[in-house]
């Protein structure tokens, strides 16, 4: 991935690299924010596009994702998996639902409470999905060693630690400035 300077658009000085999105000088105070959400943007439409070959949206292969390795679960267990709002998931059950890959199910111990479970149409879309993801990830570590591959994995969750962090104690982030 690129990184542009505010001023020209273009990439750092001997990457040789144009950037796909130049940084608006606006966004000079936070270039890996904006290269994350460039970064973001761009892989979640070209999974978009691997998924809507096999019917799946971005999101839904991750909500199969739990059901298929966990089996059956309540849909606030999914929200809390997901790290999700309850709208959303409602939304993304009920397209499920209504393309055949999970169904409801009462559960044994809640009677107010319903299973979302993974259907058989779903289990057969299982290695197409694991197919995709695997086509996603060649695309986005392409050209990179394996030492590199390992570095942005360790670079991305420490980056990730540090929301997670900031979400738990909102406050901490205001302290620092």
């Amino acid at each position: 991935m690129t990184q542009s300077t505010p001023a020209t658009g273009k990439a750092p000085a001997g990457t040789g690299q144009e950037a796909s999105v130049p940084v608006p000088a606006a966004a000079g105070g936070g270039p890996i924010s904006h290269a994350i959400f460039r970064l973001a943007r761009l892989h979640r439409m070209l999974a978009g596009q691997l998924l809507r070959r096999i019917g799946l949206h971005p999101g839904q292969e991750l909500v199969m994702m739990h059901l298929w390795e966990l089996g059956a679960q309540r849909q606030t267990d999914l929200v809390r998996l997901m790290d999700s709002d309850a709208a959303t998931m409602t939304r993304t059950v009920q397209r499920l639902e209504q393309a055949g890959f999970v169904r409801r199910r009462p559960s044994p111990t809640d009677k107010r409470a319903s299973l979302i479970e993974p259907t058989a149409a779903s289990h057969a879309l299982r290695r197409e999905v694991e197919q995709s993801w695997s086509q996603l990830e060649d695309l986005v570590t392409a050209g990179l060693t394996a030492e590199e591959r390992t570095a942005a994995l360790h670079t991305l969750e420490r980056l990730e630690q540090n929301l997670v962090q900031t979400a738990a104690d909102p406050t901490g982030a205001d302290a620092e400035r």
